[in-house]
């Protein structure tokens, strides 16, 4: 059974393969334009990098304070030892 028609006339598959198509890219007159979006510092891996950008820097921080804390913030007067059955 064929897929039901637009009422329109409008068929996807034939628009997107005329649009991919290297006769369509080759005649674009915004390819030019739009290619700055992609090269140097735009690139996808460059716009992850950036994303978090003090991300790398918190996460030693939080480590090195959990570190001192478990080290050196001990509780020297044991209130959870006192919690037996006379408290």
């Amino acid at each position: 059974m064929a897929p039901p028609t637009n009422p329109t006339g409008f068929n996807m598959k034939t628009f997107t393969d005329a649009a991919t198509s290297p006769q369509w890219r080759a005649k674009d007159p915004w390819a030019k334009n739009e290619a700055w979006r992609y090269t140097g510092p735009f690139t996808r891996w460059n716009r992850f990098k950036g994303a978090f950008p003090g991300f790398g820097i918190a996460v030693v921080a939080f480590t090195g304070y959990v570190i001192f804390e478990q080290l050196f913030l001990k509780d020297s007067h044991g209130h959870a030892e006192a919690h037996g059955e006379k408290h």
